[in-house]
């Protein structure tokens, strides 16, 4: 005999990953669109608005009109401040995204520890508590030299406002260096109160294992993150690393192919299709302006029709000319 209970408890149904696209048009008009999570204008031409859920990124666009990027969910959407922190929610995903001044914080690694400290906290807070992707931006990524590059501050800075916020495992991430005021770091998250799967790549050493010769704190990131739908693989930024080593030092045809080798690989990981889609937006970071129409070339032959936003950004190891990330829809 089956006892029945009111109180029987039902898993929810697996959220539906937020729906990313790239689109011209006015910051306004996406953002009064019902279930509108968050919306990115990049480059220091893009417009400004006070709504939290706008992002204006330090990262200049090489296309003509330059798109925003828009995240829209299922739901309706709540949004508002928290001291330095702006935020959105709806449908079970929340958007947090914070912008510092190193010169009021310390220096690049005060500030990184800052911001992963706020983020941690307000993230905490909520229902929202599983982080599946991040981003970070930062100026003069490579300047200085061993453990004095601004980079291994940051990295230093970020494990130490880390505390346990990713106990339960790195989220997928990007780091990328920007062109603009050299003090500025933006970071943002995307995270959801179901948890998502940590996708590594068997080609490359998982970041947080690389040796000393890297830093005194390896980067903390997966490789990509399948959403907790299943429907959708968030990349992180994704480089001609083999092993843990750069390949084809200033080879910009060679490390493209090598990209797209690693790019394969980690959809493979996942279980996915080989192969991008007009529903796969990408973003593609040039290290130099000059290299841009040839990688427009390349991305236009090996990815025809897929949604590529190209932006001038410095990758985090200075032979390294390009890096992808985005997202893969199932």
């Amino acid at each position: 005999m089956i006892q029945g209970c009111e109180n029987m408890q039902i898993d929810p149904l697996p959220r539906r990953a937020p729906r990313v696209s790239y689109r011209t048009g006015t910051a306004a008009g996406a953002l009064a669109e019902a279930g509108t999570l968050a919306v990115f204008g990049f480059g220091s031409g893009s417009p400004a608005a006070d709504d939290p859920r706008y992002v204006r990124v330090a990262l200049e666009s090489f296309d003509a009109p330059v798109p925003m990027e828009v995240w829209q969910v299922d739901a309706p959407v709540n949004c508002g401040t928290d001291g330095a922190l702006q935020w959105s929610a709806g449908g079970g995903w929340l958007f947090a995204a914070i912008d510092l001044d190193e010169r009021e914080h310390g220096g690049p690694s005060a500030t990184a520890r800052l911001a992963y400290e706020q983020l941690h906290r307000f993230v905490t807070a909520h229902d929202m508590q599983h982080v599946l992707r991040i981003w970070n931006y930062l100026g003069a990524i490579n300047r200085g030299e061993g453990d004095a590059e601004r980079y291994k501050h940051f990295c230093d800075g970020r494990a130490a406002g880390m505390g346990d916020f990713f106990a339960e495992g790195f989220p997928a991430a990007t780091a990328i260096g920007h062109h603009g005021d050299e003090h500025g770091l933006q970071v943002y998250l995307l995270a959801c109160d179901q948890p998502g799967q940590r996708v590594e790549n068997p080609r490359q050493v998982s970041a947080w294992r690389y040796p000393r010769q890297y830093g005194r704190t390896p980067p903390s990131f997966a490789r990509a993150m399948n959403l907790p739908g299943r429907d959708a693989l968030a990349i992180s930024g994704t480089a001609a690393v083999v092993g843990h080593a750069s390949a084809h030092h200033d080879d910009l045809d060679a490390q493209l192919e090598e990209t797209f080798i690693n790019l394969e690989t980690l959809l493979a990981s996942a279980g996915l299709a080989a192969g991008f889609d007009t529903h796969s937006p990408l973003k593609t970071y040039v290290r130099h302006a000059a290299d841009a129409p040839r990688v427009r070339d390349f991305l236009r032959h090996r990815l025809p029709g897929v949604p590529v936003l190209l932006l001038h950004g410095d990758i985090c190891r200075s032979e390294l000319l390009v890096e992808i990330d985005g997202w893969r829809y199932v």
